[in-house]
């Protein structure tokens, strides 16, 4: 009786852990977009091409092949031209690695979405990469999804000024600013207009109703070459709220100063942990010189500001936990009335009163027993040091 082939190099049979039956002997770029429509109809989450290796996708958290034979330089040549273009080679050369959205419209009513990032490695002894696609929902989640605290949802749409949602990498920060977006749009009148500039373009708005508001999406650096440069385009446009995708610079920081001093409403995203460090970490970017003028000017802006991490559910899956504190007028007068190096400890100590920290967020989702003891430790000392 001849030997069953394994179940992973198993070709064309309607199960996870078969490769794609209509696999050529050589990728053309005609070839590539079946190819991934195929792989999200089998509940991909993620899809990993990479040199000299067969393609993985990942299904439910398990790596599965996905084609029979590995991918060889001409394959990866051929992948890497249809996803980013023909200077896709020549920019990983330079030391570069690249994130971008790509997308795929199998007909004039569906889009088929993917975060991108192509990255240099090193295969065989050569130079050679590695493409991650993420498969992006057609939709944002709402903020019921996300189980958000309903003090965040109040205090989420002021009039003006700036909300900052923070973070490490992979926390959801944008998945949260997306589901913040679509309530916008959701109100019954509406938000007006709204420009985003992000880097990339992760979630779109196309199936949400909203009759009284006009939203844009600018990518960066497809569209525009950086944030700041989003920032003072949108002041030529007239929106009514304005997202940026990341605040991580002095240029950033200050448009997005200047955006909110001139009346419009401003969301965007840093790469910090806690309320107070956020405050501090984007006071630091500015020259000392000059420190004291901006951290007040800022002060005088910030409105809100939620920190979320993604921990593991003991039940499979992840939850996130979040810090966060308002920003009214008492509170503005009371910190602009100190020295700004004082902020930090001061936040730290009024933030229970404004907001709520990652501590009690944590012993909440503890006591319900959503986290194990591991995490919760983590969380209560994440942020107690306000730095």
């Amino acid at each position: 009786m001849a030997a069953r082939k394994p179940v992973s190099l198993l070709k064309g049979e309607d199960n996870v852990a078969a490769t794609w039956p209509d696999e050529p002997t050589r990728f053309a770029e005609d070839h590539i977009d079946p190819f991934l429509l195929w792989c999200v109809k089998k509940n991909a989450s993620d899809i990993n091409i990479q040199s000299d290796r067969q393609v993985y996708t990942e299904i439910y958290g398990t790596l599965y092949p996905a084609t029979f034979r590995p991918l060889d330089a001409a394959d990866m040549a051929t992948f890497l031209s249809r996803i980013y273009g023909p200077e896709a080679l020549a920019r990983l050369a330079s030391g570069t690695d690249l994130d971008l959205s790509y997308e795929i419209r199998p007909d004039r009513y569906t889009r088929i979405r993917f975060r991108v990032n192509i990255t240099a490695v090193l295969s065989r002894g050569r130079d050679a990469s590695q493409i991650t696609l993420r498969v992006l929902p057609n939709e944002p989640p709402t903020m019921k999804d996300l189980n958000i605290e309903e003090d965040i949802i109040n205090a989420w749409a002021p009039r003006q000024g700036v909300v900052v949602i923070t973070g490490p990498t992979g926390s959801g920060k944008t998945t949260l600013l997306a589901s913040g977006i679509r309530m916008l749009l959701e109100r019954k009148h509406g938000c007006g207009k709204v420009v985003c500039y992000e880097a990339p373009i992760e979630f779109v708005y196309d199936a949400i109703k909203s009759p009284r508001s006009l939203i844009s999406q600018t990518e960066i650096p497809r569209h525009l070459p950086d944030f700041a440069r989003g920032v003072r385009n949108a002041l030529r446009r007239k929106p009514n709220i304005i997202l940026v995708g990341e605040a991580r610079d002095r240029e950033t920081i200050s448009a997005t100063i200047e955006a909110s001093q001139t009346g419009h409403l401003v969301y965007t995203t840093t790469h910090t942990i806690g309320v107070a460090n956020t405050i501090q970490r984007m006071i630091s970017t500015f020259d000392s010189d000059e420190r004291q003028e901006r951290a007040y000017s800022l002060l005088e802006t910030i409105r809100l500001i939620v920190t979320q991490g993604l921990v593991p559910k003991t039940t499979g899956g992840r939850i996130g936990v979040r810090e966060w504190m308002r920003f009214p007028d008492d509170v503005r007068e009371r910190l602009l009335g100190m020295e700004f190096t004082q902020w930090p400890s001061e936040i730290q100590r009024i933030l229970p009163y404004y907001g709520q920290t990652m501590a009690k967020s944590a012993e909440l989702v503890f006591e319900k027993g959503l986290i194990d003891r591991r995490h919760y430790l983590l969380l209560s000392s994440s942020t107690s040091s306000g730095g």
